[in-house]
């Protein structure tokens, strides 16, 4: 059985961020202002390195093109995942995202790849009270929108979700949204890291206004806007003691995530290829290696049984 493959997150630095990140998981130092933290993933913006056993000090990158038994995924270029948390002390710009096939044809290769466009998924760490996103606008038409934005109606265009911890949202490509201030989530999302810009608060970073993407933000949004679908549901799990529960939380065309809840003991089957685990609460051991909140890992393909123990709440992601 190979050993879980533990990570180093990639820190991130944006106008945007707090210093949560450092204080809940210790990422960084105390009082580190952290935006993002990249825990799993091996695109080039933000490549983790393995921090223990036999592959450490690897990056991931390196890993899936030295050996890539231990994923499972025959046929994929490159490491189509991208896990990160997101620490949002004020609110983030309003942007969306490309599908693949306009960020392929519009957006320059990446590794020698056509870019990815990027679905994600957003599971809620924290909100503080009256918290919200933005997500999805009131437009009927491309030309509405384009005229509601030329006028600076933005109250009018976007629509405002307010959220609580434990709530789950999928982020399709077309989709206009925004993290709202005071949010901390869990993204799970393709390996991509392109944005549209369509609108940030008339900001200022190093005194000039941060860059938009007007033009691309229009070509790619869904008009009239779809709501962002919620899905879940139970998946089997054989309870060995406690309480343990395993439910689905997304299945798109690019991954699945699943959330487990567990007090006690339980075990399940592994899959036909790896799987990428953070444990977003508590402590335990998983194959009798010990795992806390805060840590990210790869769980290697051919991993027959994880039997888990502990009282923890972890969030389980797979390549489709």
């Amino acid at each position: 059985m190979q050993a879980l493959l533990f990570l180093e997150p990639v820190k991130k630095q944006t106008i945007w961020g707090g210093n949560s990140l450092a204080a809940e998981y210790g990422f960084g130092t105390p009082g580190e202002f952290i935006a993002e933290a990249w825990a799993v993933s091996a695109h080039p913006a933000g490549d983790c390195t393995v921090t223990g056993g036999e592959y450490a000090g690897k990056t991931l990158s390196q890993l899936w093109a030295q050996a890539p038994a231990l994923f499972g995924c025959p046929g994929q270029p490159d490491f189509p995942l991208l896990v990160k948390f997101i620490d949002a002390a004020s609110a983030l710009s309003v942007q969306v995202h490309p599908d693949d096939a306009y960020a392929a044809a519009n957006e320059p290769p990446v590794n020698g790849q056509p870019c990815r466009g990027k679905s994600e998924c957003w599971y809620i760490l924290h909100a503080d009270p009256g918290a919200a996103l933005l997500l999805g606008h009131n437009a009927k038409t491309k030309q509405q929108a384009q005229q509601m934005i030329a006028e600076g109606r933005w109250d009018a265009l976007l629509r405002s979700v307010p959220v609580k911890k434990g709530d789950f949202f999928r982020i399709d490509p077309g989709t206009v949204h925004a993290i709202g201030g005071g949010i901390r989530i869990l993204e799970v999302q393709q390996s991509s890291d392109i944005t549209y810009r369509l609108y940030d608060y008339g900001r200022l970073q190093n005194g000039k206004p941060r860059e938009l993407h007007v033009e691309k933000s229009l070509a790619v949004m869904t008009v009239p806007a779809a709501d962002a679908a919620e899905e879940r549901s139970p998946l089997p799990l054989q309870a060995i003691a406690g309480t343990a529960e395993l439910v689905l939380l997304e299945r798109c065309p690019y991954f699945t995530v699943q959330q487990l809840t567990l007090d006690g003991e339980a075990k399940f089957a592994g899959a036909e290829t790896f799987f990428a685990v953070t444990v977003t609460e508590g402590e335990g051991f998983l194959n009798g290696t010990p795992v806390k909140k805060g840590q990210s890992f790869i769980v290697p393909h051919g991993t027959e049984t994880l039997r888990w123990c502990g009282t923890l709440q972890a969030v389980l992601s797979q390549p489709v």
